[in-house]
């Protein structure tokens, strides 16, 4: 049964294999990943590490949480499934709205409500 352990506070420059090769150290890795901005592809500061056998994770949690890596303290835990329902964990704001291109309009409706909207050329104030 494989276990992935979560690896927070890592440094920006630590890629996925030096974090490999640092938690080879406490077993068999089957996967090694930091964690990058889609965009940027600059590391996000966490990643995933995942064993093959539960006394590997907690070797290596036990041995490499709060350590320093790479010049920085590092955090290693058990890592915690996502939500299929992140409705439950995050508030709703009445659905959306506003934003950039977003709905919520406010009190005048649709468009042309705002300030000196929807009055035509010649119906100034």
């Amino acid at each position: 049964m494989s276990v992935k352990l979560f690896v927070g506070g890592l440094a920006w420059g630590t890629d996925d294999r030096s974090l490999r090769s640092r938690f080879e150290e406490y077993g068999n890795v089957e996967d090694a990943v930091v964690i990058r901005d889609r965009d940027t592809g600059r590391s996000r500061g966490f990643g995933f590490v995942t064993y093959s056998s539960n006394e590997e994770a907690e070797c290596a949690i036990q041995n490499m949480n709060e350590q320093e890596f790479d010049g920085r303290t590092i955090k290693v835990d058990r890592a915690s499934e996502r939500s299929s329902s992140s409705s439950s964990s995050r508030p709703s704001y009445n659905n959306g709205g506003g934003g950039y291109g977003g709905g919520g309009r406010g009190r005048g409706g649709g468009r042309g409500g705002g300030y000196g909207g929807g009055r035509g050329y010649n119906n100034r104030y």
